[in-house]
């Protein structure tokens, strides 16, 4: 079995309905990194020298190849990644190997030959 790390950078007030999306869709857990911080296109703005931005957490999920394109639309769909920009990015990229992922590889063997 092949995973996928989607990466996910998204507001903290998001974390939890992006979590749950992302299970709903296939993804059978997730590690979150909080108080990142970042800038994108626009600069961050200030209001008398202190910053308005917006706290971001990180969201790492390790799924499994078949289902991670699924997964990481419905990231970006709870997001709003499309819809408002700033407000996060998710990507993902192959891993080469894993360990201390048995018991995920034993629940997901039914449900990836059902997607095939």
């Amino acid at each position: 079995m092949h995973f996928k790390l989607i990466i996910s950078f998204v507001e903290d007030s998001k974390t939890d309905s992006v979590m749950n999306a992302a299970r709903e869709a296939g993804a059978t857990g997730a590690t979150v990194i909080n108080n990142a911080r970042g800038e994108g296109l626009a600069k961050k703005k200030t209001f008398f020298g202190l910053s308005l931005e917006t706290q971001r957490d990180v969201v790492l999920f390790l799924v499994e190849e078949h289902l991670s394109r699924h997964i990481l639309e419905k990231i970006a769909e709870v997001g709003e990644f499309e819809e408002r920009p700033g407000t996060g990015i998710a990507i993902q990229i192959d891993v080469e190997d894993a360990v201390g992922v048995m018991h995920q590889i034993e629940r997901l063997v039914d449900v990836v030959e059902d997607e095939l």
